[in-house]
């Protein structure tokens, strides 16, 4: 009888709804999973842009340095956009694991002479500007 009483009831909450509110979650999710690929492929973009300028004036190893650091870029980015997709469903914090991308690509970078530091923090801190530049171009 309450249930009846409930659901004829012309006053009720969308915002109580649960039905309404796990739809507007898939498409909020999807939105994000969207705008993740969009980035990922603008960050792809820029390394392959960088790569081929940085080959061109500085040479061979500072180019696949900048390759390897932006690909540890877009790999932390990948962690930290799945940390950030699931907080809402199962765990309340942002995990750690993304901050040891970084330390690696230091510690490889000193470990072997082929793999220059600075290009590759560069090439590191190259799906920033993909994040900027998507945030610019958003309506």
């Amino acid at each position: 009888m309450a249930s009846e009483i409930v659901e004829n009831c012309p006053s009720r909450d969308p915002l109580l709804d649960i039905d309404s509110l796990d739809s507007s979650s898939s498409v909020k999710s999807d939105e994000y999973l969207e705008l993740q690929v969009k980035v990922f492929r603008l960050a792809f973009l820029l390394t392959l842009f960088s790569v081929g300028i940085a080959g061109f004036f500085w040479g061979i190893q500072a180019s696949a340095s900048l390759f390897i650091g932006a690909l540890s870029g877009i790999f932390y980015f990948r962690l930290l956009a799945r940390g950030v997709g699931r907080l809402g469903t199962s765990s309340k914090i942002v995990g750690k694991v993304q901050l040891i991308v970084p330390v690696l690509l230091v510690l490889a970078s000193s470990r072997f002479a082929q793999l220059d530091l600075i290009p590759a923090l560069l090439g590191f801190l190259l799906y920033k500007p993909a994040l900027i530049i998507q945030f610019l171009s958003m309506p």
